[in-house]
């Protein structure tokens, strides 16, 4: 959790934040996705993470990208934003928040694939087709689904 975010906590406790993120979908070179497996839910999201105070979208996507699954971005596209009712997300701590988040498609990356201990128990590719929708994290179901239908895989 970024520390701006921390900060708010301290004074809001579990109130719903207006969280405002940006996340990066890895897509290797055979069109598969890179997910890693959330410690807290156990349930599968891409690379992503709250921006800090006067930080740039895409340094935080590059950032998040590195600190969680190890690897650096060589260039970002941008993807979509992901927000709205939809993916309004209670936490399992309790902290809720509206999302407003910015998500980038990158297929040319380097580094050693690793899992942020604290964060992530696996990282694993997925093809497009094996993705199970119901093993996603609620607020990121509708960015994979977009992307699943954007490939004609809906």
């Amino acid at each position: 959790m970024s520390g701006y975010i921390m900060d708010l906590r301290k004074v809001v406790g579990h109130r719903t934040l207006i969280q405002c993120s940006a996340s990066v979908i890895i897509i290797n070179e055979k069109g598969q996705l890179l997910l890693g497996k959330r410690s807290d839910d156990h349930s599968w999201c891409y690379a992503g993470g709250s921006i800090e105070i006067d930080e740039r979208v895409e340094d935080c996507a590059k950032r998040e990208l590195f600190e969680e699954m190890g690897l650096i971005a060589d260039e970002l596209s941008f993807f979509m934003i992901n927000s709205g009712k939809e993916v309004h997300h209670i936490y399992p701590n309790g902290d809720e928040v509206s999302n407003v988040e910015i998500i980038y498609l990158c297929h040319k990356y380097h580094g050693e694939i690793r899992a942020q201990e604290d964060e992530m128990e696996d990282l694993r590719f997925f093809s497009p087709e094996d993705i199970d929708l119901k093993e996603i994290c609620p607020p990121v179901r509708p960015v994979i689904a977009e992307y699943l239908r954007s490939r004609g895989l809906d």
